[in-house]
């Protein structure tokens, strides 16, 4: 069924439109992704789809009836509001509990947030979770999506995916996730200079297509070109989670890709990397780090090589950006101690944007660090390296006051790289960033000769720049993964096993007719139910560290014996206090 047509559409914003002449159609089946440049228009086009903007020419005809949820880039929300009123509104209780997909919501989005919580004062990506929970609650014909992702960290990114495509609304989303995507979508829409491009398949067909209409034309910009068969080369060579999933045939891309070099040439950067930093980079021994009363590391021993490329991920508040300042020097451990070499020239880019003078000119800003730089063998000018990463003509004269988030991210990028640093720390470098400057700064990367660690909930990214994948489980360790970002997910997902079943898995309380309560009664039983919970969370904990044990003495049969031993204990335990809050969780429904 058709559920929204676009007929002749335009919208300006100044003398340059950002739509002109634009005629589309969403169907209930359709699961569309939208891509573009950050300001060619794809917000406009989406609030325009939704009816939060009118436009300038032409009309937007909604079907009778439709049930449209729309999820804007900013979280709004009435003074006073708590996450309860939000989400649930005056639902009842039993009216609520008793709805599956209600509760698969809070589950997956709000599980550890108190529902009578106040909104304000929330971090961004509560706020975030909030506001999805919000939308995805009641019944919907069509989502229409701006920036879902945005904030999120990776499991709850996860869940997001698994839920749209379990759900089966028709979906309009925009994001510059390339994994989300892949994962949630079948269609494409490219917004270009005032037009919007048509392709079927996620992402992945959409760079095959895209670069086969780049192949054909002959008016096409060659650097572009490579660009989109170096994407193409790395979706075929990526991990086997990637390539089961393109929606296309992949044969039908090996005339593209056929003579395309790897994204790096991993031993020849290695060799560079050696020759400038030589055989110590960052050596962490035996560190505990404590905030406040809280120890987020506790004997970390970690040792960073040159050429090696990590990517960090953990749960939040386990330590990741605390993780790069301990690197750097920042902070400092309570016991033990960090060496760094002595040839390390090392650079980090926080999330914080305060450090760019806002009077300075784009170009200025760029020239005082250095005016040009050589990344793997070639050399660029400050001009060109601007060009590549969307400062052209003007703008690179533009006041750096001026410019947008994402424009402040890539300028504060590139100044690092002028320095030329041979230690490279990225926390959040995808923050803002449109998919074309993703692509530009990946292949920035694939030439720097360096160590590199990234911490990012770009999974796309992620396994696009770095070559091996770490996790903190906020156990105060650092974790290889040697299964990349599924492994921690997979891992999260086991941690969580023996704690409190989720409200999406529990059957839902029969509805009871109301009656008076003993407040001091409840109280107490709420208490209770706090403390099965921490003593399951300390259950799950204490498991994971068994299997890691027993990975770890595979050939010690004694210590296997009793390992096992606790193993079955803790399991048993587990088991009792999982029943003992089922049972009291049910009294206090």
């Amino acid at each position: 069924m058709n559920l929204i047509n676009l007929e002749n559409v335009g919208k300006a914003y100044g003398p340059v439109p950002l739509l002109d002449g634009v005629s589309l159609g969403l169907d209930d089946r359709d699961r569309v992704g939208v891509v573009g440049r950050n300001g060619g228009g794809k917000s406009t086009l989406v609030s325009i789809i939704a009816r939060r903007v009118e436009p300038d020419e032409g009309r937007v005809v909604h079907a009778r009836g439709l049930r449209l949820g729309y999820l804007p880039q900013r979280d709004a929300f009435p003074d006073g509001a708590t996450v309860r009123s939000v989400v649930l509104g005056d639902r009842a209780e039993h009216e609520w509990a008793g709805d599956p997909r209600v509760r698969d919501v809070l589950a997956g989005l709000l599980a550890d947030v108190d529902l009578d919580a106040p909104v304000a004062g929330m971090s961004g990506g509560e706020r975030r979770r909030v506001a999805l929970a919000r939308l995805l609650a009641p019944e919907s014909d069509l989502l229409v999506l701006d920036e879902p992702t945005n904030h999120l960290d990776i499991e709850a990114i996860d869940w997001l995916a698994r839920h749209l495509k379990a759900r089966g609304t028709a979906l309009l989303v925009v994001t510059h996730d390339r994994w989300f995507l892949d994962e949630v979508t079948d269609r494409t829409w490219e917004v270009v200079d005032g037009r919007v491009e048509r392709y079927e398949g996620g992402y992945s067909a959409y760079v095959l297509a895209k670069a086969e209409r780049a192949r054909l034309a002959a008016a096409a910009e060659v650097r572009r070109r490579n660009l989109l068969r170096k994407e193409l080369a790395w979706l075929r060579r990526g991990p086997q989670a990637r390539t089961s999933k393109p929606k296309f045939r992949l044969e039908a891309a090996q005339a593209l890709i056929a003579d395309e070099p790897p994204p790096r040439d991993t031993v020849e950067l290695t060799r560079f990397a050696t020759a400038r930093l030589g055989k110590t980079v960052i050596d962490v021994e035996d560190a505990t780090v404590e905030v406040g009363s809280t120890a987020l590391f506790r004997r970390l021993t970690w040792r960073l090589g040159p050429g090696d490329r990590v990517g960090v991920v953990g749960v939040n508040g386990s330590g990741k950006s605390t993780l790069l300042r301990l690197l750097d020097g920042a902070v400092a451990p309570t016991q033990g101690r960090v060496v760094r070499g002595k040839t390390v020239r090392l650079a980090h880019l926080s999330q914080n944007l305060d450090e760019l003078d806002p009077r300075r000119r784009v170009l200025e800003s760029v020239e005082e660090i250095r005016r040009r730089v050589t990344v793997g063998k070639r050399e660029w000018t400050a001009v060109q390296l601007l060009e590549r990463l969307g400062f052209r003509g003007e703008r690179q004269w533009t006041p750096v006051g001026d410019l947008s988030g994402g424009e402040r991210r890539r300028l504060q990028l590139l100044r690092l790289l002028m320095d030329e640093p041979n230690v490279l720390l990225l926390d959040e470098p995808t923050n803002d960033l449109d998919i074309e400057t993703l692509n530009e700064v990946e292949d920035l990367l694939d030439g720097w000769p360096g160590t590199l660690v990234v911490v990012s909930h770009d999974r796309y990214f992620l396994e696009r720049v770095t070559d091996h994948v770490v996790a903190l489980l906020g156990d105060g360790r650092l974790s290889l993964l040697p299964g990349g970002v599924d492994e921690y997910l997979d891992r999260r997902r086991r941690g969580r096993a023996p704690t409190r079943p989720s409200a999406a898995s529990s059957p839902a309380p029969a509805a009871k007719p109301d009656k008076p309560k003993d407040s001091a009664r409840a109280w107490r039983a709420r208490k209770e139910l706090d403390r099965l919970e921490r003593r399951l969370d300390k259950l799950a904990e204490r498991r994971e560290e068994l299997h890691e044990l027993l990975a770890a003495h595979a050939t010690d049969y004694e210590r296997l014996q009793e390992l096992d031993a606790e193993l079955k204990a803790v399991q048993a335990e587990a088991e009792q206090v999982e029943e003992e809050w089922l049972t009291l969780a049910e009294e206090v429904g």
